[in-house]
């Protein structure tokens, strides 16, 4: 299974910033020992033309040449500088690179990415630039355009347009997500998340759970399982993109929900089942994950890889 990762995902920060931002290489490292099957790859960085996809041009330019206001840095929470905009990108490059993968072989990652604060026109919540839209939309564009053996499909197969399915279980709304795709019915935005958490206004996804402070594994699990049936009744996705959030963890610093270690799993389990079934190709990213001991939201992540790489397995040992 492949995994994307950047060494800019390892962005330098000042002494006592709350991002923890060691968990990306921490990630990584437990990967390479734990899963030797997890092929760590490069991340690419994302082109101004595929960040256009989802991003005004003067918001790109304003993150490309350090131009973004005061106020736009405080509301994404970093400081900019040339490193903080190449991470943003290569973040996007590696989610691109995984849903690519994703189409081939089933299942792939990105170590970072899920950035779904991030708006068209401003970064939000820790989030420059949106990969899952971007990710979304470009590859909507190359089945559009491309020809059906890149992604695995027989020639002169007649293909309707790609339909994209985004499975937001991270601890806050995707606003930004559900902002881009507002309208748009070739992409289903589904979100679960704390209902008196940031984002405190909340925008409008295809499909909406708020979950009260405190929910644990058993609640959590059934809100799921629902809002998957409602999903299947509504939408036949072609691709999903997954944000495995660690923030639904109960240690977790800033998620106030009371999933355990093993109600994260069965919450892997179940989006993972829901498309192998389906024969859907899913690419997962990190999303967010604050937990008062890092190592705990390495293994929340680390338990996601586990299972994502059975699942790949499944996937290569199942006829099409």
């Amino acid at each position: 299974m492949k995994a994307f990762y950047s060494d800019q995902f390892v962005l330098p920060l000042p002494p006592g910033h709350r991002f923890p931002m060691a968990k990306y290489a921490l990630l990584r490292d437990a990967i390479a020992q734990a899963l030797p099957e997890v092929q760590l790859l490069p991340a690419p960085s994302a082109s101004d033309g595929e960040l256009a996809l989802a991003h005004s041009p003067a918001y790109i330019g304003d993150i490309a040449n350090g131009s973004l206001s005061p106020a736009g840095q405080r509301e994404i929470g970093f400081p900019w500088s040339p490193a903080m905009a190449e991470r943003a990108r290569r973040s996007v490059g590696a989610t691109i690179a995984a849903v690519r993968s994703a189409m081939q072989e089933g299942v792939a990652a990105n170590l970072a990415g899920g950035t779904h604060h991030a708006y068209a026109d401003q970064g939000s919540g820790f989030c420059v630039f949106n990969d899952v839209a971007v990710a979304a939309r470009l590859m909507q564009a190359e089945w559009g355009r491309g020809s059906a053996s890149r992604f695995g499909q027989p020639e002169g197969v007649r293909r309707l347009p790609l339909k994209v399915a985004v499975i937001d279980l991270d601890v806050h709304q995707g606003n930004g997500t559900a902002r881009i795709f507002q309208g748009d019915e070739s992409v289903f935005t589904l979100s679960l998340h704390g209902d008196k958490n940031f984002p405190f206004k909340k925008e409008f996804s295809d499909l909406d759970v708020s979950l009260p402070d405190g929910c644990g594994d058993a609640d959590y699990a059934a809100a799921l399982d629902r809002a998957l049936d409602e999903m299947a009744h509504r939408f036949e996705p072609g691709l999903v993109i997954y944000l495995a959030g660690a923030d639904p963890f109960e240690g977790d610093r800033l998620g106030r929900l009371k999933l355990s270690f093993d109600g994260l799993e069965a919450r892997d389990r179940r989006v993972f089942d829901w498309c192998l079934s389906r024969r859907i190709p899913v690419a997962f990213v990190m999303a967010g994950g604050y937990g008062v001991k890092i190592e705990e939201t390495v293994q929340v992540q680390l338990n996601t890889y586990r299972t994502a790489l059975a699942y790949w397995q499944r996937w290569q040992n199942r006829a099409p």
